[in-house]
């Protein structure tokens, strides 16, 4: 897998990760470009690191990661190392996104990319935490990939949202604070 400035990523043998495509990373990013330098990026359900990865890249000045796969946080701590300036900081948690999410408390992120397994029950329960420990701040906003055949995005308590792009089976819903 390659990444801004064409620079390859480690990726996590087997079917347990499913990468962000990377026509929907660049979307991302191309909505987000101009405000990701210096910024702080939480990437949950991480995979293999590409999304923070790629924020890396791009100048953020912070980028934390929850993973539940530990293989996987492997490939992400690697990956983070081969792309990151001195000055910039990462951090990678293993372990279930609803327990350790909760680590973050008191932190606030500019950006949050959340791509969990598309048939998972953790849209609801990890948005309505991000909202009540209000890890984004008021500027920022959080991405949201999904399919929408599996899950709808709907509004949470504290967050509304803001915007909806589909890429094929892939729609990314973005929130921000109320």
């Amino acid at each position: 897998m390659r990444i801004y400035g064409n620079r390859q990523l480690r990726t996590v043998p087997g079917q347990r990760t499913r990468p962000t495509a990377a026509r929907v990373r660049e979307a991302v990013f191309n909505i987000w470009r101009d405000r990701i330098p210096g910024c702080s990026w939480l990437d949950l359900c991480a995979g293999n690191g590409s999304m923070g990865a790629e924020a890396l890249c791009c100048g953020a000045s912070k980028v934390v990661g929850i993973e539940q796969y530990g293989k996987a946080c492997k490939v992400i701590e690697h990956n983070w190392q081969q792309v990151a300036q001195s000055e910039q900081s990462y951090q990678v948690f293993q372990g279930d996104v609803l327990v350790k999410i909760k680590k973050l408390t008191g932190q606030k992120f500019d950006w949050i990319y959340f791509d969990p397994p598309y048939d998972s029950y953790l849209y609801l329960p990890v948005l309505k935490a991000i909202a009540s420990l209000e890890l984004v701040t008021l500027e920022g906003a959080i991405a949201v990939e999904h399919n929408p055949q599996l899950w709808q995005a709907k509004e949470v308590p504290g967050l509304k949202i803001y915007r909806q792009k589909s890429y094929g089976n892939t729609t990314l819903s973005f929130y921000a604070m109320q």
